[in-house]
């Protein structure tokens, strides 16, 4: 059985998954599948987060090891959390197996205008500026689902499910702004990692631009696939794609036999 860890993004928990991990373990019999929050989301909410994502793999390597949870992984991570696995790829390369790596953007390898769409600022900053607070858990969740799935519209029950999170595990402001500007601060290593890396991209993502992954897929010439009605949320919006293309990836190099399959 093969050990996977999956890694949300910027003020998500692992429940933000939704029913992803019962998709990819019906798809991937094999995988064992473990979820950790970075500090500051989930259950860990109350925890500080880091402002450097090195901070954010360390923490991440320690809950693993505290579950008595050995290497080697693959990583399965969106967003701020591909961040993190690109970092453990680059530092402790002898403990990963492969990395799927969803919807990322990276200085310098995509200019900032790429990272984070322009045209959400005005909406992002009214969000930060009003701050994490209880009456705001409704608007907030409204914006963020709006921002990274393209079906939101027909998403009322995940709507509901995101309000509830956060109102059991509310996200702070200050964790909020220590996540980003991590994520804003962190530059992609100058090589692309050793082991096998799938890049996976919503075409469709209205809160990056979908060049920054097919950037970064080109300059470490690592396999690319891309749903073209896909948001940024991709397991949320095309979750029994995003599982097949995985079973695919680990099938076409070789990392399983038919009996994983």
């Amino acid at each position: 059985m093969s050990n996977w860890v999956f890694l949300r993004g910027l003020m998500r928990e692992t429940r933000h998954w939704g029913e992803f991990p019962e998709v990819f373990r019906a798809t991937l019999p094999q995988a064992g599948v473990t979820l950790l929050d970075l500090p500051g989301n989930g259950r860990l909410h109350k925890e500080k987060s880091p402002v450097r994502v090195e901070a954010m793999t360390d923490a991440c390597r320690r809950q693993l090891l505290s579950q008595n949870i050995s290497p080697p992984y693959y990583l399965f991570a969106l967003s701020l959390g591909a961040m993190v696995a690109i970092d453990w790829a680059a530092r402790y390369p002898q403990e990963l197996a492969g990395c799927v790596l969803l919807n990322t953007s990276l200085r310098p390898v995509s200019p900032f205008y790429q990272r984070l769409r322009p045209r959400n600022y005005p909406a992002l900053l009214s969000l930060a500026l009003s701050g994490l607070r209880q009456r705001n858990f409704a608007r907030q969740e409204r914006l963020l689902l709006q921002l990274t799935s393209c079906r939101g519209a027909e998403q009322a029950a995940v709507l509901a499910a995101w309000i509830g999170y956060q109102h059991d595990h509310p996200v702070s402001r200050g964790n909020a702004w220590r996540q980003l500007y991590a994520a804003m601060r962190y530059r992609a290593p100058p090589h692309a990692p050793t082991m096998p890396i799938l890049i996976l991209a919503g075409g469709a993502d209205r809160l990056i631009d979908p060049r920054c992954p097919q950037n970064l897929a080109r300059l470490w010439q690592a396999p690319l696939a891309v749903q073209p009605t896909a948001g940024h949320d991709l397991t949320l919006d095309a979750g029994g794609w995003v599982a097949e293309q995985v079973r695919y990836w680990l099938a076409a190099t070789g990392q399983c036999n038919r009996n994983d399959l």
